[in-house]
């Protein structure tokens, strides 16, 4: 093999690698490990504060909102990256946390990064 032809393979597998990668670095898998609560009457975001139940395309991103921030109900931007090899944030408004001072759910839409973005459902713990 001369090094043109070598150069050509190269480059193939480079286009082919790539997008290769994306797709396995970001699956379908939604969860986020933290179950949802088996009844939600008995969540109270005031007392232990809210985490993220679904994150679409998840790959190792996660949120904790603290009860703290929900009572103070300021607008705040979060880093979801968990354990992702890249980040991407969510904001908060204060009509979120007011949702979520009534024990109710939201879902937010993160940054874009990476050529992507996840929707983030937050739940009362």
């Amino acid at each position: 093999m001369n090094r043109k032809t070598f150069l050509k393979k190269a480059a193939g597998a480079v286009v082919v690698a790539v997008p290769a990668y994306s797709l396995i670095g970001c699956s379908n898998d939604d969860s986020t490990n933290v179950a949802p609560p088996e009844d939600p009457s008995a969540t109270d975001c005031l007392a232990n504060g809210a985490n993220a139940t679904t994150i679409t395309s998840n790959h190792g991103h996660s949120l904790s909102v603290s009860r703290a921030d929900i009572d103070a109900g300021v607008a705040k931007t979060y880093s979801i990256q968990g354990t992702s090899g890249h980040d991407h944030n969510i904001t908060l408004t204060a009509a979120n946390f007011n949702t979520l001072k009534s024990a109710k759910t939201i879902q937010v839409e993160s940054t874009s990064g990476g050529s992507h973005r996840h929707d983030v459902t937050v739940t009362c713990a």
